[in-house]
């Protein structure tokens, strides 16, 4: 199983604004500080922006901002803005997935993983994730 690297940059960028809301961050502070490609993670936050998850502003006090707080952004809004799904196959969404012969109980096994990814993402906030209150 694979965690896209979109989804990866995406919470660990949002974890940088949450831990510092008081003023806005720039990508490329967020990028220097995770490690992350910068031009990547400028298409990361254009994702995220058009999620409702960040807002910006342009000029020499621009940056990064939460649009939401970190207590009512879960891990799974984050995923499923940069991602579109918790889990594919071969880049396929697992709906209406279907096998024959002695596989076919194999579909029920890859969407009882991904109710269980969901069930993790939808129940972990951004704000656990930053005061590392992980229950998982």
């Amino acid at each position: 199983m694979q965690i896209s690297a979109k989804a990866d940059y995406a919470v660990r960028a949002l974890a940088e604004l949450a831990a510092d809301a008081s003023r806005p961050l720039t990508c490329e502070a967020i990028a220097t500080s995770q490690g992350i490609p910068f031009r990547f993670l400028k298409a990361v936050f254009r994702d995220l922006r058009q999620a409702g998850l960040v807002r910006s502003q342009r000029g020499c006090e621009g940056g990064y901002w939460l649009a939401r707080d970190p207590a009512e952004t879960t891990l799974a809004d984050i995923v499923l803005a940069v991602d579109g799904a918790f889990l594919t196959l071969r880049g396929e969404r697992l709906d209406g997935l279907g096998y024959h012969g002695p596989a076919a109980g194999l579909p029920g096994v890859w969407r009882g993983m991904e109710d269980h990814v969901r069930r993790v993402l939808t129940t972990t906030a951004l704000s656990d994730l930053v005061g590392e209150r992980l229950a998982v």
